[in-house]
């Protein structure tokens, strides 16, 4: 049973996510979120909710402590968090990882709207754990799965992509966590 843990749950991709690793047979959840009652009921049901703060390291590493896998998906002061996370990973032995990041963190000049993303990458690249990074283009809410991918240092391509997409990806990596192992990809819907 492969033990992971969702920082940021009750975000609108998060509960793709939840939902696609509910398919899977081996997967034990944790969802972290700093308000319970921001859940959905029926998402919630045979998981395990903390609720935290991802700004309070304590939190974070009482949450993060038994853990397999941290899928973040997360938004704020996301240099922070990511530290926090990090260091929680680090502190108690959890090696892998998977974070949302942004299309365009690495574009020049990159938008300020997404330079925070570009933070945590940064903070995760760095850390020596086992990480994937997904820098997704804008969401969609469409009913399909269908995704291509490109490496760090590739132009980034494709349009808007389905949150449902997005999940497939996760789950394929929580599935086999060698997948993807130490990549930077942006992930879109192919054109």
């Amino acid at each position: 049973m492969k033990k992971v843990i969702i920082i940021g749950a009750s975000g609108s991709l998060a509960e793709y996510v939840i939902k696609a690793l509910k398919q899977l047979a081996d997967v034990q959840l944790t969802l972290f979120v700093r308000n319970k009652k921001r859940l959905n009921p029926g998402l919630a049901g045979g998981c395990t909710v903390v609720e935290g703060d991802a700004m309070d390291y304590n939190s974070v590493k009482n949450a993060v402590a038994g853990q397999e896998i941290v899928y973040i998906n997360l938004a704020g002061n996301l240099e922070t968090m990511a530290k926090n996370i990090v260091k929680a990973m680090q502190e108690t032995g959890v090696k892998r990882v998977i974070a949302i990041s942004s299309i365009g963190i690495y574009d020049n000049p990159a938008k300020s709207v997404v330079m925070p993303y570009r933070k945590l990458a940064d903070v995760i690249e760095a850390s020596g754990l086992e990480y994937t990074i997904l820098r997704p283009d804008w969401f969609t809410d469409a009913n399909e799965i269908d995704y291509a991918l490109t490496k760090k240092g590739e132009p980034e391509t494709g349009a808007a992509i389905s949150r449902k997409s997005i999940a497939a990806f996760v789950g394929s990596v929580i599935e086999n966590p060698d997948l993807h192992k130490n990549e930077n990809l942006g992930i879109s819907k192919p054109q």
